[in-house]
């Protein structure tokens, strides 16, 4: 079976890396954002899954238009019996998504029509799930609104957070992505059309979501920290200063002042006020400098917040 993959972050570059182990899979070509500067240092440097193509000699394909006629011309070249996305970042034109002999299927880590668009994962965090999975789905125009091929669930921990929730949605796509390919192979699959009627949507992340706001209950607070977690963090005003919480518990105090404000600091915590219980920032970071302890900033900045 040949296949032209479409993909970018590193979760990516590991499914990737897998079907390139797979003896009866042929990689005729993979897709990646074109190398962009880095955070810091402004390096142009290629995507995750740009390198593992490089690495493993697999023709690269980084176009910045989608319908430049040179890279349609390139793509027609190849025979692709499937096209497999997994968050490659980009909308694909009409041509792309009909390239395919037999299907484009696109990976979403969420159990469609659940969390439609770019942060599936960020959303379940933020909303408390407990379970959430993969959806392999065959691609259309609209926004993941595809026909499903199969769905496989997963149970969310209480201490995942969006980095390892990640990790555990993309071992469950490579453990049954071989049975999916299988049954595309051998024409066996059937499609299940998403009941439009309960979908919902995910919206694209700012960085200006990141700001905590006391008010809200300290279980939100504890799930926006845990979507997060990776990008673009948590954080709050303090005097003026953006301070940033890097981790955190929800204790069982129950909060008894105006939220926001600090209920005690101490060696184990700074304890802030919240609309229900209290909550314990454990480590945090003042702008441009090094991630500390609690205990290293009861010791540096206590003058600070008492």
């Amino acid at each position: 079976m040949n296949i032209l993959f479409a993909g970018t972050p590193e979760p990516s570059a590991r499914i990737l890396e897998h079907l390139l182990e797979c003896s009866d899979l042929n990689v005729v070509g993979v897709l990646s954002q074109p190398d962009k500067p880095q955070k810091r240092g402004k390096i142009v440097a290629e995507s995750p899954v740009s390198s593992i193509a490089t690495l493993n000699q697999i023709k690269i394909y980084k176009p910045n238009d989608l319908n430049d006629a040179n890279f349609i011309k390139d793509i027609q070249l190849l025979n692709i019996d499937v096209l497999l996305v997994a968050a490659y970042g980009k909308i694909l034109p009409d041509w792309l998504l009909e390239i395919s002999n037999i299907v484009p299927i696109n990976i979403h880590y969420s159990l469609l029509p659940l969390y439609r668009g770019a942060s599936p994962i960020q959303t379940s965090l933020m909303n408390g799930d407990t379970n959430t999975g993969v959806t392999f789905m065959k691609m259309v125009k609209g926004l993941d609104e595809g026909d499903i091929i199969k769905k496989y669930e997963l149970k969310i921990k209480q201490n995942h957070n969006k980095i390892s929730l990640e990790n555990d949605l993309c071992l469950l796509s490579i453990r049954y992505l071989n049975e999916v390919l299988d049954l595309i192979k051998i024409n066996k699959f059937s499609y299940v059309k998403q009941d439009n009627d309960l979908a919902s949507y995910c919206s694209k992340i700012k960085k200006s979501d990141s700001i905590v706001n006391f008010d809200s209950p300290a279980e939100e607070i504890f799930n926006k920290f845990r979507a997060y977690y990776e990008w673009p963090g948590t954080a709050f005003n303090y005097k003026d200063i953006r301070i940033k919480i890097c981790e955190m518990t929800v204790s069982d105090i129950i909060s008894s002042k105006r939220p926001g404000n600090i209920f005690k600091f101490d060696s184990s915590g700074l304890y802030i006020n919240t609309s229900t219980k209290v909550i314990v920032i454990t480590y945090l970071q003042f702008p441009g400098k090094k991630i500390i302890s609690s205990s290293d900033a009861f010791n540096a900045y206590k003058s600070f917040f008492v």
